[in-house]
């Protein structure tokens, strides 16, 4: 009689990850911990990062850069009322952006509409690719 015991051979590891997911934030925590949404974009001369955050007020939003890291930090005010379900978030948020690249931060400028907000960072010059000519020897 040959008694198989393959299919507890993943036993440990799949306790561990159940074990591992009751231990962590739901996921309506996690979402909120990537808000607001992004986009970032490069070109050879900027780096542009777009930030989604509907119902937020330009005074309730703090832009700033040091070294290499962008901090978009901000409330969205709660609207008053009876509610039957309130899907989009409300309260601070915070957003850090690592850039790798060295940005002219006297050049930065950023702009909001319609819940947009477009943050443009220059790179500096010396920073940015550029072509080598090869001399025939």
């Amino acid at each position: 009689m040959v008694i198989d015991f393959g299919s507890f051979y993943n036993f440990p590891r799949l306790v561990n990850t159940m074990l591992a997911e009751m231990d962590a934030p739901s996921a309506a925590l996690r979402a909120k911990t990537h808000f607001p949404p992004l986009n970032i974009s490069e070109t050879e001369e900027a780096i542009y990062v777009k930030a989604l955050i509907p119902g937020a007020a330009i005074e309730d939003i703090e832009l700033t850069i040091s070294d290499s890291i962008l901090t978009i930090r901000g409330e969205i005010q709660p609207k008053q009322g009876r509610y039957h379900r309130q899907e989009r978030p409300t309260g601070p948020f915070s957003r850090v952006i690592n850039i790798n690249v060295p940005i002219e931060l006297n050049k930065v400028s950023a702009s909001m509409k319609n819940g947009v907000l477009k943050v443009s960072l220059p790179k500096l010059q010396a920073s940015r690719p550029r072509t080598i000519n090869i001399q025939p020897s």
